[in-house]
């Protein structure tokens, strides 16, 4: 029996109730390509298991050159995939308002890939060996410290993802600061992918997994930028903040790290990556002043601004392409981003030369400053010009003008053309050919028959901004980051670094004169003195002895007020008191100095010390830290400061 077509279009069974299982609701849909995706990127993940192990597994260099190429074809897919997922789970694309007008793309990072992380077994065994204390107490911020690690490998777009990457790296700095020691390291081997080939590195040092996440976080900055609604002032503001964001990320990587496992994290690609944003942000700063309103015909000032604002774009992506076509960043660079540049550049100096010409030939009358300005633009290529006072010469220098930015913006869609990935980016073609239909609209005004005279080349325009972009270092003490490892107490007395004595509890009663020591300091409260005789010393207390437990209560973390006031309410009974005594350490090798958290937390710059890693056959360290950095450190051991 056919069921009977209902009024809206949809069958009916018996009952009234039926429906075509072929229609589909909209969160049905959705699900479906969830569901989709996932297994998508499971299948990339497979593929790239299995050429991962027969990257390591051949010493035959053109199977390694071909299993490198199939490596970065799956890391673009995985990152496709992952992109798409998160859009289609809320991300930040869903909130952005259609823009108004068409803008130029820009170009985000992909992040960096790696694998979760067993924390549990070497934790357990430091806390249990080194620390002295029941290591199943803790299972809860060992798990707590691998769901952020599983977190943070698919962070949203947006501020909060940011927020969940500084938490972990963070976390990171607390770590080593607290169980990292000069003479061993956790064990761990922590491996991540490059984000441009999908080639594994893996090494055991804690820094490759900060400067790992590091990198992430300017990658997100990237990203979080090109996805601004760029057509509106408040979106062009924001793009600009968030390239400047990553410029300081790259810029601190570069500047700290050494000796990069993969080409993402060498430093001439971080030094590229670092003129790339610069470049975005002085693009954005244009864009910025573009969106104010076109200005008026004849104002002559406006126009001439436009064309040094333009003129300082294409120069800094000059210098970015010049970059990119060198050794070795031109070995792993996309040809689509050297394309991408290669047309910016020439569209902006295409549009520079466009602004001046505005401002040559819609002037009538100018003014003698307005004269002076148009003057200074000029970077003449002969002998220096005066600029001709009469309209009629300055519509002729202005046609030249024309001239220059017509052959620029058709060499930019020239370009365009030649490049399969940036002929997809229909929002480009479209700038591209509007900007030229502007320049060859403008050309014909001034395109008039008994016109036969020769004009000479125009100058170069003079770069000039109004707001440089600055390179704006990562600052983490924004976000409140909480020590998962807190219990075990201060970073200054509770690592790794430091080797001590539990001794009590001892028990004691006031004496005539109190029990005969005195106190200084807090989190933990130390012992400054202890007199003679007295029943701290019958106690074998000793100067220098941290309280950590009094009356059964642990101490670790009152403040000096708090154990005085405990003390003084001890009656007749006593009290029970337990302490740590550092133990003297071994002096450490020059090797084996390293910078306290301190440093990381107050200056918030990396400072660390070279691993030797076990994943090549090499003596020297992949990854280690800058030699500026290993100059400035000291000879000696220093202990590290007490916790922010």
């Amino acid at each position: 029996m056919i069921p009977k077509e209902r009024p809206d279009g949809q069958g009916a069974g018996e009952d009234g109730q039926g429906c075509d299982p072929l229609v589909q609701t909209p969160h049905s849909h959705l699900q479906s390509r969830k569901a989709q995706i996932h297994q998508q990127i499971n299948k990339e993940r497979r593929m790239r298991a299995g050429a991962e192990n027969l990257y390591r597994a051949t010493s035959n260099p053109q199977v390694r050159e071909t299993v490198a190429l199939e490596l970065s074809y799956v890391n673009s897919s995985l990152q496709l995939l992952k992109e798409e997922l998160e859009e289609l789970s809320g991300g930040i694309d869903a909130e952005l308002p259609e823009s108004e007008g068409t803008v130029v793309p820009m170009i985000p990072l992909g992040l960096k890939e790696t694998k979760e992380l067993d924390w549990a077994t070497p934790l357990k065994e430091l806390i249990s060996g080194h620390f002295g204390e029941d290591s199943t107490s803790y299972e809860a911020e060992i798990r707590e410290l691998e769901d952020l690690q599983q977190a943070m490998q698919t962070p949203s777009r947006n501020e909060a993802g940011l927020e969940l990457l500084t938490t972990y790296y963070t976390q990171l700095g607390f770590l080593d600061a607290r169980f990292m020691a000069p003479t061993r390291s956790l064990g761990l081997l922590f491996h991540w992918y490059d984000s441009l080939t999908g080639v594994p590195a893996q090494q055991r040092a804690l820094a490759f997994e900060k400067a790992s996440v590091l990198f992430n976080i300017g990658a997100l900055h990237t990203q979080i930028g090109a996805r601004q609604n760029r057509s509106c002032p408040e979106g062009a503001r924001l793009t600009v903040e968030a390239f400047q964001q990553a410029a300081g990320v790259f810029s601190l990587l570069r500047e700290n790290f050494s000796h990069a496992p993969s080409p993402d994290m060498s430093p001439e690609w971080l030094s590229m990556l670092k003129q790339l944003m610069t470049a975005q942000a002085q693009e954005c700063v244009f864009e910025g002043l573009s969106l104010l309103g076109p200005p008026a015909p004849h104002d002559c000032l406006a126009h001439l601004h436009l064309a040094q604002e333009a003129a300082q774009v294409a120069t800094e992506y000059k210098l970015v392409h010049q970059t990119m076509v060198q050794p070795p960043v031109c070995d792993y660079v996309p040809f689509a981003w050297t394309t991408l540049v290669h047309v910016k550049a020439e569209h902006f100096r295409a549009q520079a030369h466009y602004h001046a010409a505005v401002a040559l030939c819609d002037s009538p009358e100018a003014t003698e400053g307005e004269l002076l300005a148009l003057k200074q633009i000029f970077i003449w290529l002969s002998d220096p010009l005066e600029l001709p006072p009469e309209l009629e010469e300055r519509r002729k220098l202005g046609k030249a003008h024309l001239k220059r930015a017509i052959l620029g913006q058709e060499e930019a869609l020239r370009l365009h053309a030649m490049c399969r990935a940036l002929r997809a980016v229909d929002p480009l073609q479209t700038v591209l050919a509007q900007v030229l239909q502007c320049s060859l609209a403008k050309y014909s005004e001034l395109d008039l028959e008994d016109d036969f005279c020769e004009v000479e080349e125009a100058p170069d325009i003079w770069p000039k901004t109004q707001q440089k972009p600055e390179v704006k270092m990562p600052s983490f003490s924004q976000t409140k980051v909480a020590d998962i490892f807190h219990r075990l107490g201060p970073l200054s007395v509770f690592s790794v670094k430091n080797s001590w004595q539990l001794v009590g509890p001892v028990h004691m009663t006031r004496g005539k004169g109190g029990f005969g020591f005195t106190l200084r300091g807090d989190s933990p409260v130390l012992i400054a003195a202890v007199i003679p005789g007295s029943q701290a010393a019958e106690a074998s207390l000793k100067e220098g002895d941290y309280i950590v437990s009094l009356n059964g209560q642990p101490c670790k973390w009152w403040k000096h007020t708090e154990v005085v006031a405990q003390l003084r309410g001890v009656g007749d009974e006593g009290v029970s008191l337990q302490v740590v005594r550092l133990l003297p350490s071994p002096q450490p090798s020059m090797g084996d100095c390293r910078s306290a958290l301190g440093a990381l937390l107050k200056n918030q710059k990396e400072c660390g010390w070279e691993t030797p890693v076990s994943t090549q056959a090499s003596s020297r360290p992949l990854l280690g830290w800058s030699h500026k950095v290993r100059q400035a450190k000291p000879q000696g051991r220093q202990a590290p400061p007490p916790q922010p």
